[in-house]
């Protein structure tokens, strides 16, 4: 798993370096179209408190940003996201769960076995993982976000998806400040209420949150038990391939990667914040709309600090500036870009078949990450005749 892609693309810069560019502005907004509505959907469906929510959101950002120093930003957990959104769960519950997720990854990362699973699973089975992941973020795009709008919103979409291609990889131009420029414009001209945004502003601080054992336990088994096999596939694995192939002069350990994550989510449900994570599609949208360093996530989460310091009572407003088809497009070349990486695998006769075999079990089954990371890995190890693993 140590081997890097070539990436066409500029230097990255010194290590450690943060900037604050229009690159870095422009890529801040490359993983906008996975988190939003993630975000807004828990909010309604678990009535949480929106400034709870959006400060702590961006101030994992921020605190990311300040450890990584690199373009590796934070997202709500995915598989919560959905059961809190289908299910309606309560706040309470999602803040035991969260706990509990924390908790589990801790062990998971104090006990070594992280470590363990970064040495027995093959990349061909993290590149399995990252192309479901880009099967599901291009369906999504295509499927919901494009036709949220109906004609207006197709017409909308594709002159977005029109300046990408023209702009696509333009360090001078960066497309999505064009992108995000135009859906704002959109906005204001069909969905904000200008009045009722002005209305809602002022200043607001996350509450405090005491999850109790019942919320623990609860949480442990609705949210936490179907949650970690993604976020060991996509979270930590792949997120820390993903960083090997986009800065192979860093050397980020999974160790690392779970315990930051693990760090989050001891903290956030304390203080009214989702549970978080890292991801390799997050890390892939931010450089593919041109982030190279941390500041793109810094400038991120100084977003959502913002959004919840001062016009989280203008929510419902303040999420239209942001349209559906305009997020969908961004998503969609974040998940087309996660996909490309499979390629180092093609030439490869055993690794491209159980990287395509593992995308479609991740992208198309129930629990499909772990279902993917286990046949996968046995299949790999099968068929290449290895069946020493060095433990």
């Amino acid at each position: 798993m140590n081997e890097a892609i070539t990436v066409d693309s500029p230097p990255a810069g010194r290590a450690g370096e943060i900037r604050f560019d229009r690159n870095e502005l422009a890529g801040a907004f490359g993983d906008i179209g996975t988190d939003l509505p993630l975000i807004v959907g828990m909010i309604l469906a678990a009535k949480l408190d929106s400034a709870s929510v959006l400060v702590l959101f961006g101030a994992m950002q921020v605190l990311t940003a300040l450890r990584y120093r690199m373009p590796m930003p934070v997202q709500p957990l995915k598989a919560v996201a959905a059961l809190v959104i289908t299910q309606k769960l309560s706040g309470s519950l999602l803040y035991g769960g969260g706990l509990a997720i924390g908790l589990l990854m801790l062990a998971l990362t104090l006990t070594g076995s992280i470590t363990w699973l970064a040495r027995v699973v093959p990349k061909a089975v993290v590149r399995g993982i990252q192309f479901g992941l880009g099967l599901q973020l291009t369906g999504l795009a295509l499927r919901q976000y494009v036709q949220a709008e109906g004609v207006r919103g197709y017409a909308l979409a594709a002159l977005a998806f029109v300046i990408i291609l023209l702009l696509i990889d333009n360090r001078r131009y960066p497309a999505a400040l064009f992108v995000v420029a135009l859906g704002a414009a959109y906005a204001g001209a069909f969905k904000v209420n200008a009045a009722a945004l002005v209305q809602g502003i002022g200043v607001r601080l996350p509450h405090l949150q005491q999850p109790g054992p019942r919320d623990l336990l609860e949480g442990l088994v609705m949210l936490a038990l179907p949650q970690i096999s993604l976020s060991l596939g996509n979270s930590v694995l792949a997120t820390q391939q993903i960083a090997r192939d986009l800065f192979p002069e860093r050397r980020i350990g999974v160790r690392s990667i779970g315990f930051t994550y693990s760090l989050m989510n001891l903290i956030n449900p304390f203080f009214g914040g989702i549970p978080t994570c890292h991801g390799s599609g997050g890390m892939m949208g931010h450089y593919a709309f041109g982030a190279r360093t941390g500041g793109s996530v810094i400038l991120y989460g100084l977003l959502y600090l913002i959004l919840g310091l001062f016009f989280s009572g203008s929510f419902g407003q303040i999420v239209q500036v942001f349209p559906l088809p305009i997020l969908g497009v961004l998503l969609l070349f974040e998940g087309l870009r996660i996909m490309l990486l499979v390629r180092d695998t093609v030439n490869v006769t055993v690794e491209f078949p159980i990287a395509v075999l593992v995308g479609l079990l991740a992208s198309g089954l129930p629990y499909g990450y772990l279902v993917g990371l286990v046949v996968g890995t046995a299949l790999f190890y099968l068929t290449a005749g290895r069946f020493r693993l060095r433990l």
